[in-house]
């Protein structure tokens, strides 16, 4: 019995050694997009992409039904585009936008993707098999998490005929090492590695936002003189946008060389203008009936407009409330 369990050691030992290349594992990881980013925007801009660890066992034998974990370590380069992990970029010519890619969704800095060699970006991904018992194919998902932080400077979108987006990109490889280790690893665990590529990109796209306050002409009894009013409009461009702002005729007449405040009460109507002047030479509309438009180029920082209200001398009509609702439109 002894000499028989010699003989039976020898041929699992030799069984071992002859299937150890019969496997091997490879990493997959998706190109990730941010999608269309704003030049503007205050918030971070957060997505994912997916890799996928894949791993096979060729030969039905006790190589691999010996095999019950495999660890796989996936480090990140810095990617084109980038002098360094903190941060990364990515690029379009000259120009440069900072991002990130993360192994977990805190998007904390220590969990920037990276590897040993990487500096300040020691974190790497590591997806896992446990428990293998058999050949064939077997996968395991992993998700990258990728960041644009609020606050990051954007390059202006040049425009080019009808096009105003810019997209950039970065080209990355991840490297990865896959080590398989079971019962039969005395003599050390075989590694299986490789590298892949994968794409991060995002498009800028020139963007303007407005906001207006409401403008009140202070009450009076009859309007045997001109009666003034002032509000305001805060306007932000991306940087370099060129910008036009345009008011309607507003919800009474429709008429941008005729607005008018309606009493619903009554059905009067009292008429005013407004204009970006204290002035008024110029009525403020949308470019038609000898009206004009307030024109702009953004700096990426909000700029404060003032909008000047006349109510001319006319007829008093009966007392009481009369309003207008006018639409500014920004086209950029």
């Amino acid at each position: 019995m002894r000499r028989l369990l010699m003989v039976l050691l020898t041929i699992i030992g030799c069984s071992w050694s002859a299937t150890a290349s019969a496997w091997s594992c490879s990493v997959s990881i998706t190109n990730i997009d941010f999608g269309n980013i704003s030049p503007i925007s205050t918030t971070d801009y957060t997505t994912t992409g997916t890799g996928t660890l894949t791993c096979q066992f060729f030969l039905l034998d006790l190589g691999p039904l010996l095999i019950p974990t495999v660890t796989t370590v996936v480090s990140l380069g810095l990617g084109t585009n980038s002098t360094s992990a903190l941060p990364r970029n990515l690029g379009n010519g000259s120009n440069r936008i900072e991002y990130n890619l993360y192994v977990d969704g805190s998007y904390a800095t220590p969990k920037i993707w990276g590897g040993a060699s990487v500096p300040g970006a020691p974190s790497t991904i590591n997806p896992t098999f446990a428990s293998l018992l058999g050949i064939g194919t077997f996968s395991t998902p992993f998700t990258v998490y990728a960041k644009i932080p609020a606050g990051t400077t954007l390059p202006s979108v040049p425009v080019v005929g009808n096009n105003n987006n810019t997209v950039y990109t970065s080209t990355l490889i991840a490297s990865y090492s896959s080590a398989a280790c079971g019962l039969l690893s005395i003599l050390g665990c075989p590694v299986s590695t490789g590298s892949v590529s994968f794409n991060v990109t995002a498009t800028v796209i020139n963007n303007c936002t407005i906001t207006a306050s409401p403008m009140a002409f202070v009450s009076t009894s009859v309007l045997s003189g001109n009666v003034r009013s002032t509000s305001s409009l805060s306007v932000r461009c991306a940087n370099a946008s060129a910008y036009q702002i345009a008011f309607n005729g507003g919800t009474v007449t429709g008429n941008v060389a005729n607005r008018q405040m309606r009493n619903t009460a009554t059905g009067e109507t009292i008429g005013y203008r407004l204009a970006a002047t204290l002035d008024g030479a110029t009525v403020w509309g949308d470019g038609t009936a000898g009206t004009g438009m307030v024109t702009g180029t953004g700096t990426g920082a909000t700029v404060p407009l003032t909008v000047y209200g006349l109510v001319p001398a006319q007829t008093s009509p009966t007392p009481g409330d009369y309003k207008d609702t006018v639409m500014a439109t920004i086209y950029f």
